[in-house]
């Protein structure tokens, strides 16, 4: 069973009971950087669950109660010597903070043990140093028998009591001096065989201590060493060195470190890259709206001013008889959304509505005191209703000329809706285009570094529309964007200008995305609302997404700020929730908007996501099968629907609700209007043509206050 290593992440970080960063790398060993509470895993595709968890526990025991100090500047002890000690006061006070946490221990080393990772099998763990024996015994003493001598014992005990860091400091320098003792006698021992009586020390009274002298010293040792400590900055890797002279190893140690590499994934090498989305300067990514609509009454009003022969009569006529016939004709939609709403807004207050007793007689029913024990009056409390509040992040990218006008239309019933029910909205266009108060394009709402979601200078969010202008205002601004979408439409050929910076660019969707982390909060916390929607109106997917990534080329002293495209082995990371989405096995580059908006779902779980994308007829069936399969059951029931009703619903997107829109239905005119010396049948397909588009609109608009509401 194949281990998912952001589920493993989340267990290190609720066992440290904090904000770890861990990161899953291609390194040999795991390990801990206690200052940048780093921890980082390495990639073990082969361990099992058992195993994975109790190499997690261990790491996360350093995490929490291996302390950020230099020892090796005080004390002179092999970086393996603490380690074998500070492996076991860490697993005891895991065990001790959580009590199921020792059968995690206890599965993993036996597994470990099983597989002979320690590489024990055959040998005579007598001979072993007790450095070697000390890590045995504590890791997989259940499955091997371990024994020690009387001198040893004082020792184990010792490094079994130790509670803070500084004890193991003492205990690891006690635990390496009589192992360096040891290794001295053993050494001897073999001299003397070999040379038999030379340099008379065959006789026992050199330099060696006697089994007693060794225990009087040790017992000293125990009863006078301070406990004085210091630590190091990873986990696994102690610093600190022993004189040059002494070559006194935990071979278990080094077994288990190599064996542990083997159940690393090495058939892939490129390694994960972590990226984070930056927190953004809204001040310089919003282009305010009265700076907007200020900038197109002026360069119109100049236009006018150039070529006297034009009026605003001349030029915006036609376009403002056509804005008004629309607002006219929608009126019906925009009053079946407000009875709609209106509507499941009463269901739901009578579902959430409570009847209680109020412990005052009702004389109506005293007559009935025979028969019935309810005679006392009732009061239903209605609890008050939610505050309402809609963002919408319109598409103002080239590929929406075609369909511009029809998303303005779309976009503007549901604006009077609104107003007429009273929610705050507001309406952002993104933009690449728009130029900055020194008349560029380039502006920064962040600090660039490594590793951060790259958001280019020129993205920018016009704030086309807001609640906060009154009914008229309101009206001629939408007048004026209305004007625009006619200009912008290449069907259409108009005489006046497009405003500058107002042209239609790329489709930086995805920046747009990353934006709202900061602009819901503030949409929220301005107006007071408890329940919040994201509405994306669309015609295609986002230009690919980059992050900042440090360079050092061999001609520059200092690291370049480059950039890469987000590719597979990326890995988004949300500091925030603590949530992180892996871009491997990502199908289509445009698949990390699904991911942006899964951080978005997740980080504002009360808020609904609605995505509305116009359609040409020509691009439905390849926009289907990107979320419903090339065939199958899901496939041909969407793919059914859009044929019968030219729209459908889909919801496994990352957005809540997807909803697909013909571009060429919302360009039909729903009105039942036919010429006075109409056929019959040319009577017939009016009624029917007309009762289709509006049966569409209903479904839609339907679903989407039931999302709303």
């Amino acid at each position: 069973m194949a281990v998912k290593h952001e589920i493993k992440s989340q267990l290190a970080k609720l066992l440290a009971t904090e904000d770890l960063i861990v990161e899953h790398r291609n390194v040999d060993t795991a390990q801990f950087e206690v200052r940048s509470r780093v921890l980082t895993l390495p990639r073990w595709e082969k361990a099992s669950n058992g195993v994975y968890d109790a190499l997690v526990a261990h790491e996360v025991g350093h995490a929490l109660f291996t302390p950020d100090r230099d020892w090796f500047l005080e004390f002179q002890i092999p970086p393996q010597f603490v380690n074998v000690v500070e492996d076991v006061r860490i697993e005891k006070l895991m065990k001790r903070r959580y009590l199921g946490i020792a059968k995690s221990f206890y599965r993993g080393y036996n597994e470990l043990y099983d597989q002979d990772f320690f590489e024990v099998e055959g040998e005579d763990i007598t001979t072993f140093n007790l450095a070697d024996r000390v890590n045995l015994y504590y890791k997989v003493g259940s499955f091997l028998p371990i024994s020690f001598s009387s001198i040893e014992k004082p020792i184990v005990d010792l490094i079994n009591n130790c509670e803070t860091f500084d004890d193991t400091l003492s205990a690891a320098e006690v635990l390496y001096n009589f192992c360096k003792e040891d290794q001295k006698k053993q050494e001897r021992a073999q001299s003397s065989d070999v040379n038999g009586e030379l340099n008379g020390s065959s006789d026992g009274s050199s330099e060696e201590m006697s089994d007693e002298e060794l225990l009087k010293q040790l017992e000293s040792e125990i009863d006078e060493s301070g406990f004085d400590s210091v630590e190091p900055e990873e986990g696994e890797s102690y610093g600190g060195t022993a004189s040059a002279q002494d070559d006194i190893e935990v071979h278990t140690l080094n077994k288990l470190e190599d064996a542990l590499k083997d159940l690393t994934d090495t058939r892939n090498n490129l390694e994960n890259v972590y990226v984070e989305l930056p927190k953004l300067d809204l001040k310089n990514i919003i282009i305010p709206n009265e700076e907007i609509h200020n900038k197109c009454n002026i360069e119109w009003d100049e236009f006018i001013d150039e070529f006297e022969i034009f009026s605003y009569t001349d030029i915006f006529g036609e376009v403002d008889q056509e804005f008004n016939k629309f607002k006219k004709s929608a009126q019906k939609e925009v009053n079946y959304l407000v009875k709609e709403f209106e509507c499941r807004k009463a269901a739901d207050n009578y579902a959430r509505a409570t009847t209680s007793r109020t412990g005052i007689l009702s004389t109506e029913k005293l007559h009935t005191y025979r028969f019935n024990e309810d005679l006392f009056k009732k009061v239903t409390t209605i609890p008050d209703g939610k505050n309402h509040g809609l963002i919408f992040i319109l598409d103002w990218s080239g590929s929406m000329s075609d369909v511009m006008l029809d998303t303005i239309k779309q976009l503007y019933n549901l604006l009077w809706f609104c107003k007429k029910v009273n929610i705050p909205f507001e309406v952002y266009a993104f933009t690449q285009e728009y130029p900055s108060l020194e008349g560029t394009i380039h502006r920064s709402a962040y600090k660039k570094k490594h590793g951060l979601v790259l958001i280019d200078e020129t993205f920018s969010l016009m704030n086309l529309f807001t609640s906060k202008t009154n009914g008229k205002i309101l009206e001629d601004q939408m007048k004026n964007i209305f004007r625009l979408a006619y200009r912008l439409d290449r069907r259409e050929n108009r005489q006046y200008p497009v405003p500058t910076g107002l042209g239609l660019s790329g489709t930086p969707l995805n920046e747009s995305l990353v934006a709202l982390h900061q602009i819901i909060p503030q949409f929220q916390k301005q107006n007071k609302l408890q329940k919040v929607q994201c509405v994306i109106l669309t015609d295609g997917e986002s230009a690919p997404l980059r992050y900042s990534r440090e360079i050092q080329r061999h001609w520059e002293q200092e690291p370049f700020m480059g950039s890469q495209y987000i590719h597979d082995h990326c890995v988004v990371r949300n500091r925030k929730t603590g949530h992180t989405y892996s871009c491997n096995g990502l199908g289509h580059w445009a698949d990390v908007t699904d991911l942006l908006l899964l951080d978005l779902r997740q980080s504002f779980p009360q808020i609904n996501f609605i995505g509305i994308r116009v359609l040409a007829n020509r691009y439905a069936a390849q926009f289907i099968r990107r979320y419903a399969g090339y065939e199958g059951e899901s496939y041909d029931k969407i793919h059914k629907r859009w044929k019968k009703d030219k729209s459908f619903t889909i919801k496994n997107s990352g957005y809540h609700s997807y909803f697909g829109l013909s571009s060429n239905a919302l360009a039909n005119d729903d009105e039942f209007d036919v010429e006075e010396d109409a056929t019959k049948a040319q009577i017939k397909r009016a009624f029917v043509k007309s009762l289709k588009i509006k049966k569409m609109n209903k479904k839609i608009l339907g679903e989407f206050i039931e999302l709303v509401a």
